[in-house]
């Protein structure tokens, strides 16, 4: 049975993968480009999105367990506009999070955007999902300057589990016919997401070739990588292998939960 990263990983990775967005926005010939994955967005829009979020995240997991405003909004007056000067912005950014991570640690409640999801309202499922944001965001970065790399596998299964339990996981009921749709990742671990009336909640599968009791009504099969960038609408369905009735997705993404 895997397991999901420990916490001095995903402090860890938090900050490689910000390492990497810097390299991205550094590479960068101009950051009035639009981002193709966030077509609203210019780069320099994403440096400030990565570097006000981070301090706004830092400011909530420092405020504590008791906590009820959300953090702040995510842009920054000051943000520097010399592109020599934002690398540094960026690091301070990361660093000021990492800091308010450690210090709290895994363990304590924090105020989160997810309520009745399978994440729990505390520090380490922050870190869990923050890994995410910068992972994706990094890709942005990457792409937009014509390096895109795969997310780091390690990155991507963690990510696969934390989409499907803090974005989709609800107890809001699902408004259609109860459904079972499976993510098999290439790399041998596979999950299932079940909606009906009691709302979305997912569970890990048997290792790569032990057959689930019942069929999915989809199943959606790719790298984890492939499957993080799919669920956050960086890659299109064509993408992806998917098998049984696609409709069902298109119900999927289009869902709001009212939780």
């Amino acid at each position: 049975m895997h397991e999901t990263l420990e916490f001095p990983d995903l402090l860890r990775l938090i900050d490689e993968r910000s390492a990497a967005f810097r390299s991205a926005i550094a590479a960068a010939p101009d950051l009035d480009t639009t981002v193709p994955t966030c077509p609203e967005w210019t780069l320099s829009d994403l440096v400030q999105h990565l570097g006000a979020g981070r301090r706004a995240w830092a400011a909530t997991v420092t405020a504590g367990p008791d906590a009820t405003a959300k953090c702040a909004p995510r842009s920054d007056p000051t943000a520097p506009q010399n592109r020599e000067l934002m690398s540094g912005w960026l690091a301070a950014g990361t660093r000021q999070l990492l800091d308010a991570l450690r210090e709290a640690g895994p363990d304590r409640g924090c105020w989160t955007w997810w309520g009745a999801s399978q994440s729990p309202r505390t520090c380490g499922a922050v870190a869990r999902h923050q890994l995410q944001e910068i992972a994706v965001h990094t890709y942005d970065a990457q792409l937009t300057v014509g390096t895109p790399q795969p997310l780091p596998t390690e990155v991507a299964l963690d990510g696969v589990e934390d989409f499907l339990s803090t974005c989709i996981a609800t107890t809001s009921a699902w408004p259609h016919q109860p459904t079972a749709f499976d993510f098999h990742a290439a790399e041998g671990r596979s999950w299932r997401l079940t909606l009906d009336g009691a709302g979305a909640r997912y569970e890990r599968l048997p290792a790569s070739g032990a057959e689930p009791v019942t069929a999915a009504d989809a199943s959606v099969h790719g790298t984890a990588g492939e499957l993080v960038l799919y669920f956050y609408d960086r890659i299109p369905a064509p993408a992806m292998r998917i098998d049984g009735d696609r409709g069902l997705l298109d119900l999927l993404r289009a869902w709001e939960p009212e939780d």
